[in-house]
């Protein structure tokens, strides 16, 4: 005699419709994760959603997945992100970084297909098909994206977090309620959270690992060797990522270098332009009397330059991280229009434009912001740069803080580190004992 079977009973929230009232239910949140859940357990592993909106954080993220992907080869990927991350197997739901922006002008027109992917992912989240949510950088965007997978219990980590210890400090806030863990990539970062009562782990910053996989083009490199054996000098010029940092800057480098060349005849200037359209930029700016100065113009191939010099000249941004890893000391200078510059001095929280001054707490790189009159900035650039050239001994004293801030923040392993970190908060079967060694790296 077959058992009678037994009636599974699933409540109704208040203010949802029975279902004689005529009207359609709404789907319930709760069973649609309960059903999603046990659809998981059968098929077995986890689903990890990734949101990254720039071309760096695709890079970064791509990475991770692949290192995730070596320790738990069943965890799934989806979300927003680029192709780096696709080519790691990552199911990209949308590639956000076409869509990266800087400024409100910039944003305002694409105000709408944000909020339209915010959209999107939390049709994802309400199916009860993600496990756990990873925001890459992006903040203005991911916030959004934290808020609504909160909303459906799903935990939210935050890799490469937005830096709110240099401006914007409020914002903690939201990170305390949105986000569950912060992979911190800075040791400042990390004490900041710590101060702020942010649950986070310091793991390193991934540009290390990307710096140590670059592969340097040798025929670069030998044309750069052959220049040295000559008896020549090389200074790397580095003018900014942006078409703006480009156009406001290399004016007042290209000054510098006219006067540094008279001073240093045996010194070659090594222009590093991340795209063609810079490179070209930077050429049209030559007159037919700087055609005769000792300059190259390198486009993708910033890391041989880099590499191959003897110290630089260079815009602020993350490529002094670069210039770090390879121990090569450079004068900072950042040119910003004085309505900026105003904001910046109501807003910014630190001391320093320089990431590398502000990991190691005091100056290495010399530095300084370009207001109104430039010829204060083009002098100081002459003038630092030229004491790295003249003075060795206050050059080795440069490349020795160099080596000890680099053996202390600055190796490889961040990737690695923050994917053991991730999987062990999410109790996802870590593999390797990078994680139980975090103690010892930070």
């Amino acid at each position: 005699m077959d058992k009678p079977q037994q009636k599974i009973v699933i409540p109704f929230r208040s203010g949802i419709a029975p279902p004689d009232s005529g009207r359609a239910l709404p789907p319930h949140p709760s069973l649609d994760r309960l059903l999603a859940a046990r659809s998981e357990t059968q098929r077995g592993g986890k689903t990890l959603f990734l949101s990254v909106g720039e071309p760096s954080g695709d890079q970064h993220a791509g990475r991770l997945i692949r290192e995730i992907s070596r320790r738990q080869p069943g965890i799934r990927f989806r979300g927003f992100g680029g192709e780096t991350m696709r080519d790691a197997g990552c199911r990209i739901d949308h590639d956000l970084t076409k869509m990266a922006v800087v400024g409100l002008l910039e944003v305002l027109p694409k105000l709408r297909e944000f909020f339209r992917r915010a959209d999107q992912a939390e049709e994802v989240f309400r199916s009860g098909s993600v496990d756990a949510v990873l925001l890459v950088d992006f903040p203005g965007f991911n916030w959004h994206i934290a808020k609504r997978a909160k909303k459906y219990g799903i935990p939210v980590f935050y890799y490469l977090p937005p830096q709110l210890w240099a401006w914007g400090g409020w914002r903690v806030r939201k990170m305390r309620r949105n986000v569950d863990h912060v992979l911190s990539v800075l040791k400042l970062e990390q004490q900041w959270y710590n101060d702020h009562g942010v649950e986070n782990t310091y793991v390193g910053h991934p540009f290390f690992d990307a710096v140590a996989e670059q592969p340097l083009d040798p025929l670069v490199m030998d044309r750069l060797a052959a220049r040295r054996q000559q008896g020549e000098r090389l200074v790397a010029v580095l003018p900014g990522s942006r078409n703006h940092e480009v156009h406001r800057n290399f004016p007042l480098m290209l000054e510098s270098i006219r006067r540094l060349s008279k001073q240093h005849p045996d010194v070659r200037f090594l222009i590093a332009a991340l795209r063609d359209t810079h490179g070209l930029w930077c050429r049209n700016q030559l007159t037919d009397e700087d055609r005769k100065l000792p300059i190259d113009i390198f486009v993708g191939k910033t890391s041989e330059v880099i590499q191959a010099s003897h110290c630089g000249m260079m815009v602020s941004g993350s490529v002094s991280l670069e210039l770090l890893a390879r121990g090569k000391p450079a004068s900072v200078i950042y040119r910003v229009g004085r309505f900026l510059h105003a904001y910046a001095k109501l807003m910014v929280k630190v001391k320093s434009i320089t990431l590398v001054n502000l990991m190691a707490g005091r100056t290495i790189f010399p530095e300084m912001v370009s207001v109104g009159n430039p010829e204060p900035a083009i002098d100081y650039l002459y003038r630092s740069t030229s004491a790295m050239l003249n003075d060795d001994f206050y050059y080795e004293s440069l490349v020795s803080q160099l080596e000890a801030l680099r053996a202390d923040q600055g190796s490889a392993g961040g990737i690695a580190r923050a994917a053991d970190v991730l999987l062990s908060q999410l109790g996802w079967n870590v593999a390797g004992n990078a994680a139980s060694q975090m103690s010892k790296v930070a």
